[in-house]
């Protein structure tokens, strides 16, 4: 097995591979799926599709199966996790590449639009006027099932996503304070990690964060600073972390009745770690 690391879409991505070859070709993946979806690239197709306007546009055949995968995020999290928010992610001051985001004493909570609606269908995306698309997580988390379900890698670890086809793969969970929450049996599946305590900056007299509340189109202000969540694809795993850190107190609860979840951990504000019934920890 070969192991290497790269830097793409914002963070550092860890991939373990049989061959050079497959390293270098799952590092391809990554840089055609950010040079396609990221945001912060003024010349990315998403950028290009953000700024036509009218409501319906065309899709590349990349573009088109990543919409489609967050069209699937938006359905099984019931809402939660939405790729049309992204007007309200800039509009609270997350409209640069993070490490350039600034904090904004004097910002002023903006009006926010009524929450968009946008669906796909094939390669055309409909949505309602001014409607902004982020793919975030929902990329980073479908690249790297992407980069295992071809056979590429082994295991790829992306900023709190790793996808793994290794029977015997653990997670060591880190909470906001570098101190281990949970050491997991992860197996054959994916996990990843919501956190409100990084991507975090003061806007007025509050503190912002990326993850937008869907029901407020605000910035998550609950009880949880870190989610985590154990699936069978990295996708999924980000629809769930992102889902049980937006729903607060009722998350876990949540976590527990949707039988596509393995299992999920939970860092509360005041430091305490819950975790749904039966999570299996590693040894």
């Amino acid at each position: 097995m070969r192991r290497d690391l790269f830097r793409a879409m914002g963070t550092t991505i860890d991939v373990t591979a049989p061959t050079d070859d497959a390293i270098v070709e799952t590092r391809r993946i990554f840089e055609a799926v950010e040079g396609t979806c990221s945001r912060f690239l003024s010349e990315s197709e998403l950028s290009q599709v953000n700024r036509v306007p009218g409501t319906e546009v065309s899709l590349s055949p990349l573009m088109a199966r990543v919409m489609h995968a967050a069209d699937t995020a938006r359905t099984i999290s019931h809402g939660f996790v939405d790729a049309g928010l992204g007007g309200a992610v800039c509009a609270w001051g997350y409209d640069r590449s993070f490490e350039a985001v600034n904090d904004r004493s004097h910002g002023v909570a903006p009006v926010v639009a009524p929450r968009p609606e946008w669906s796909v269908k094939g390669a055309v995306l409909t949505r309602s006027p001014d409607t902004a698309i982020d793919l975030g997580g929902v990329a980073k988390g479908w690249t790297c099932d992407v980069a295992v379900e071809r056979g590429n890698a082994r295991i790829v670890s992306a900023g709190g996503d790793v996808r793994s086809a290794a029977p015997d793969a653990t997670v060591e969970i880190v909470d906001p304070w570098g101190d281990i929450a949970a050491s997991v049996l992860l197996g054959v599946g994916a996990l990843a990690t919501s956190s409100i305590s990084r991507r975090c900056w003061r806007f007025g007299d509050r503190e912002a964060n990326h993850l937008i509340d869907p029901r407020t189109m605000e910035p998550s202000d609950g009880p949880i600073l870190q989610a985590s969540a154990i699936t069978a694809t990295a996708l999924e795993a980000e629809a769930a972390a992102k889902a049980i850190l937006l729903q607060g107190s009722d998350g876990l609860a949540w976590a527990d009745r949707q039988p596509w979840i393995r299992g999920a951990v939970a860092v509360w504000n005041d430091g305490n770690v819950y975790a749904t019934t039966g999570l299996e920890m590693a040894a």
